[in-house]
């Protein structure tokens, strides 16, 4: 399976993984890589700066004023702040983190290519502009020109004064919904059948044929739009 494009940029969080040569085994037994994982677990949560594991497990002399602990304490059932209740919090966060570790719940990380939620996606989709190429999943590659066309259609309703709802009333000619279908065709990878059922312009063959007499009629022959190859 071809590798997940490297999206790199400052404060960035990546999912690091480790995997053998040629499918081989990285963990000689159980043991071994459960011993990997605690150790893999002390260091992300213990010695890594951004880690606030320490501070909740510090006494209190060694943390900040600022930051409380009896509230996370008590919602895991821990009625007071000492010792050995920090300590009683340290064992339930590992046993969380072995939770955690079942195969099922760690699908998406592995198979995926972001964690986060939808406004974080679109940040990642627009950074990858420009970046993908044949060795990167085709899924991938019709996500991008999916958000690109997205941000499209948005700019030129914006510049026509329309909401979304407005290319349902617009004929399937109207010169203004081929001329975003025509930019939709230029600047991305869709189909003209994609493009044709997001724009309401009917079926692929008749907004085929629509589409290459807007744009050999309607534009300069230099234009690089009224020289866009159609096809379906």
């Amino acid at each position: 399976m071809p590798r997940q494009l490297r999206i790199e940029y400052p404060g960035a969080v990546y999912h690091v993984m480790s995997r053998g040569d040629r499918r081989e085994d990285i963990f000689l037994d159980d043991v071994d890589r459960q011993d990997f994982l605690k150790t893999l677990a002390e260091a992300c949560l213990l010695a890594y700066p951004w880690s606030s594991l320490p501070l909740y497990l510090a006494a209190p002399e060694h943390r900040p004023r600022w930051l409380r602990v009896d509230r996370l304490l008590g919602e895991h059932g821990i009625p007071q702040e000492t010792a050995a209740g920090r300590q009683v919090f340290e064992r339930q966060m590992e046993k969380r983190r072995l939770e955690e570790t079942d195969p099922q719940s760690l699908r998406r990380l592995r198979r995926g290519w972001f964690l986060g939620g939808e406004q974080f996606r679109q940040e990642l989709l627009q950074r990858m502009d420009g970046r993908l190429g044949d060795h990167h999943s085709g899924a991938l590659r019709l996500e991008r020109a999916q958000a690109k066309a997205q941000r499209i259609i948005a700019e030129e309703l914006d510049r026509c004064g329309w909401k979304e709802f407005d290319l349902a009333g617009r004929h399937k000619s109207d010169p203004a919904k081929l001329a975003i279908a025509a930019r939709l065709r230029q600047e991305t990878t869709l189909s003209v059948k994609t493009i044709a059922a997001r724009m309401l312009l009917g079926t692929s063959k008749s907004a085929n044929a629509r589409l290459h007499h807007w744009m050999h009629h309607s534009l300069p022959a230099t234009s690089p739009a009224a020289q866009t190859q159609l096809g379906l």
